[in-house]
């Protein structure tokens, strides 16, 4: 691979700069790709312009991109299915009498209570991160809408709670792919390392516990404090120039007139994809464990080693599949309703597939241009042990922003963490947790992140006034965690 030196960093942060002052981020993101083709064309335009149009193409040679698209498209599907079927509307009613009962005997308020349920869900389904966003996203969307809590808050709060929990609670394709890394780097209890590392990974924790006290405090700040502030006085639950990822269709379509308004026709759609995720998991990573110590071990082994993209697209259509059946039971839909209701909700999410593609279009040429690798190297000659962990916690957050993935940040920076922390006497577990906040940071900040894409998807929020609403949150957090890392390298050095 050429060196590219400095030049690699500059499509990422051109994306970055110029979806933030525009708000224009799918312009960003073609300018971002165009000028990493650009360079690798030795700035020949013709050239580099063709190469960025094959680019696009190539997305789809990627089986794990197109798992991720296509579950990204039939998501719309689902989504109409349930709001058509009554299921959202028998969901709004059972909760808010359960709210009602809550609030007469413990007079707690719905505002805080629906939030804190969105919060604990989140951090329930720590199995998959799409799956955990989308769900809460999906789940109480309505209800926050009906209680007039902007959707940047429901974004928030959905992103905020997948990636944290699933890295904190890593029996799940985060954990095992990160005990993969280890592995390869010589270490022989990667679980036991991994565990111990834990204790130290303090953005996820520092992270949730934000979203606990800005619930209960309702002490917001920044650009949320004026997100709630214009629901609250004018009742928008959006900017008057937002452009949800969602659009009216999937958010607002109402129940079929005649039926009985029932919540297990969300919940058994729902709930399928949930707990068809680790079954899927280890049916794709079955045979690829060698050997094992009896069944449950073998399980283990197979859901860590299984294909995340693969679990969530066949959890997906698993949930439709069951929604058509569970649905054409009551007579709620028949053939021809459940196929052009298929085809209308792919239809809807197309604008997302499409971001989808361009946010791996721009990963794939900062990868090519070796963006990741050259900041690593840049700095890893003047580290010292009391040092390393802030520095692969800055360094491994830069990355991550810049290239939209905590997994490609990951695959990068272990393989320099680790060797580094032998070499030079830090403690291990530190600089893993170090490695591991910092890609989960940079991802939570970035607006090319999928995670990111997902939760604006999922809450119908404008892409970018959630990643302006959601980053001094994720600054202030990050900020904390840098200067934990700092004072923990010299207590432990």
């Amino acid at each position: 691979m050429s060196d590219y030196g400095f030049l690699s960093v500059l499509p990422p942060v051109l994306a970055i700069l110029l979806a933030l002052r525009t708000k224009q981020v799918y312009v960003a993101l073609i300018f971002g790709t165009w000028l990493g083709w650009l360079i690798i064309s030795d700035w020949n335009v013709v050239t580099g312009t063709f190469a960025t149009l094959e680019a696009f193409v190539n997305v789809f040679k990627s089986p794990g991109n197109t798992r991720v698209i296509m579950f990204s498209a039939l998501v719309g599907a689902l989504l109409l299915f349930i709001q058509f079927s009554g299921g959202v509307d028998g969901f709004m009613i059972g909760v808010s009498r359960f709210i009602s009962r809550v609030e007469s005997k413990r007079n707690i308020q719905s505002r805080m209570f629906v939030q804190l349920l969105a919060m604990v869900t989140g951090i329930v389904l720590f199995v998959e991160t799409s799956i955990s966003s989308l769900t809460v996203g999906t789940l109480y969307r309505p209800l926050f809408d009906k209680l007039k809590i902007p959707r940047e808050k429901l974004a928030y709060i959905a992103d905020s709670t997948s990636a944290p929990s699933s890295i904190l609670i890593p029996f799940n394709a985060w954990g095992a792919f990160i005990m993969g890394l280890l592995l390869t780097q010589g270490i022989k209890n990667p679980m036991l390392v991994l565990g111990k590392a834990m204790v130290y990974d303090f953005y996820p924790i520092l992270t949730i516990l934000l979203v606990f006290v800005i619930i209960v405090s309702k002490k917001d700040f920044g650009p949320m404090a004026k997100a709630e502030k214009r629901t609250r006085e004018t009742g928008k639950l959006l900017n008057d120039n937002a452009h949800p990822l969602l659009s009216d269709t999937i958010t607002s379509l109402k129940s079929k007139p005649g039926i009985k308004f029932r919540a297990f026709n969300m919940y058994i759609p729902i709930l399928t994809m949930v707990m068809m995720m680790p079954i899927y998991l280890s049916y794709t990573g079955w045979g690829a464990v060698e050997k094992s110590d009896g069944f449950f071990d073998h399980l283990t082994r197979a859901i860590g080693a299984g294909s995340g993209s693969s679990a969530v697209l066949y959890s997906v259509v698993t949930s439709i599949l069951v929604a058509m059946v569970l649905y054409r039971s009551q007579k709620i839909m028949n053939m021809k309703e459940m196929v052009d209701m298929t085809l209308k909700g792919i239809s809807e999410l197309m604008p997302l597939a499409l971001l989808m593609m361009l946010a791996f279009s721009i990963s794939d040429v900062s990868n090519k241009l070796g963006t990741g690798v050259y900041v690593a190297n840049v700095t890893k000659s003047w580290l010292t042990p009391q040092l390393l962990p802030f520095i692969l916690f800055v360094i491994s957050s830069f990355i991550a922003f810049s290239t939209g993935t905590s997994w490609g940040t990951f695959a990068i920076m272990m393989a320099i963490s680790v060797p580094m922390a032998h070499a030079q006497g830090a403690n291990l577990y530190l600089v893993v947790a170090a490695t591991i906040g910092g890609g989960v940071f940079g991802d939570h900040c970035s607006p090319i992140s999928d995670t990111t894409i997902i939760s604006s998807m999922a809450s119908a929020s404008d892409h970018i006034d959630h990643v302006n609403t959601q980053l001094p949150y994720a600054l202030f957090v990050g900020s904390i965690t840098a200067v934990m890392y700092l004072i923990m390298g010299y207590l432990m050095g």
